[in-house]
């Protein structure tokens, strides 16, 4: 792989310098990487593959198989082994792809070429952009659960810190909170932080604070019923079993399934448990952003008016009453892919 790296880069004509900026690393780790010294991460060689013009497949290949060889050298078990993994993988691979429908998999396959070529434009990205893109995603998510600030009412509350005649304080607090909490994910992401159980009631306490300040980032602790739908989130007692059941399937899977069927999954099953009094929703929004951030993704904006708004809930009503997800995946995809366009488009001129 070594050599494979140096090759394209020189033929590309780019110094050692100029791709650890498009990498966002430091040099030596460019030149440690092209004399074999140290290995680049997983999702290095996703940019080193968009960057270089090498194949990714291709590219990927070498990478695990240098790093299956650095793991288990050339021990006498070591063939057993690999005749077992592979086995099990194949089974991994079988039961992902059967599980998803041929639209869906076309649509991530769309999401994956917008993806790679996001990923040649991050040198372009901007401040004022994030910060126009996360306004809108803060209004658009209070917006779905009844906020009646406008988009520009929105930015005077964040952004200037003025009060909106006639617009409740409970309105105004959700402005400033979903800001603060897209702070946070953002932080989680760029620490590279793993997602649990305490960053999940960190994210809550925030959309929360000062609205019901003593459910903030807290456990319902009573029955509750979701207006308009026919699901029932299960009993308070059962909650705290549910929300442990929930961060098992998410260390399982986070490496197994595609990161935008990951994150639509993650927003799904978390809402369903509905484990607080409020602020479920953008919660389970938060959470699924922050999967896709975390994989390179751009935030995926559900839009708050009445058609998205329906066409949003009736998804998740039939994931959450009949088992069937694959609406509510599609759904969430092709948000993922708009997003995407909308951000290539802006970025790219």
């Amino acid at each position: 792989m070594k050599t494979l790296l140096k090759n394209a880069r020189e033929k590309k004509g780019l110094k050692t310098r100029e791709v650890a900026q498009l990498l966002g690393i430091d040099q030596a780790l460019i030149s440690k990487f092209e004399n074999g010294s140290r290995k680049p991460t997983k999702e290095q060689i996703t940019k080193l593959a968009s960057i270089l013009e090498i194949d990714f497949e291709t590219l990927m290949v070498i990478w695990l198989k240098e790093r299956i060889l650095y793991e288990i050298g050339d021990d006498d078990l070591a063939l057993k082994a690999i005749s077992l993994a592979e086995e099990q993988i194949k089974y991994n691979v079988s039961f992902v792809r059967k599980s998803i429908s041929k639209n869906l998999q076309n649509l991530l396959n769309e999401i994956d070429v917008l993806k790679k070529k996001l990923d040649t434009f991050r040198e372009f990205d901007s401040f004022r952009i994030a910060q126009a893109l996360e306004l809108e995603y803060t209004f658009e998510s209070n917006r779905i659960e009844g906020n009646t600030l406008t988009l520009r009412e929105t930015d005077l509350v964040i952004n200037e810190g003025l009060t909106i005649s006639g617009k409740s304080m409970r309105e105004h607090l959700e402005a400033i909170n979903h800001v603060e909490a897209i702070a946070y994910i953002k932080q989680l992401m760029e620490r590279n932080f793993p997602f649990n159980e305490r960053e999940l009631l960190s994210v809550h306490n925030l959309i929360l604070r000062g609205i019901i300040p003593e459910d903030a980032g807290r456990y319902r602790r009573v029955q509750v019923m979701i207006k308009g739908s026919s699901h029932m989130p299960p009993q308070p007692f059962i909650v705290p079993k549910e929300m442990e059941d929930y961060f098992i399937w998410y260390s399982e899977n986070k490496g197994k399934l595609h990161p935008v069927i990951l994150a639509a999954e993650m927003h799904e099953r978390l809402v369903t448990i509905h484990p607080f009094i409020d602020g479920n929703g953008r919660t389970s929004r938060l959470v699924m952003n922050l999967i896709l951030l975390q994989n390179g993704y751009v935030i995926a904006n559900i839009k708050g008016d009445y058609d998205s708004r329906m066409s949003y809930y009736q998804a998740l009503e039939t994931a959450q009453t009949s088992g069937k997800k694959e609406d509510f995946l599609l759904f969430i995809a092709q948000i993922e892919k708009e997003c995407l366009e909308r951000y290539l488009g802006i970025i790219s001129k």
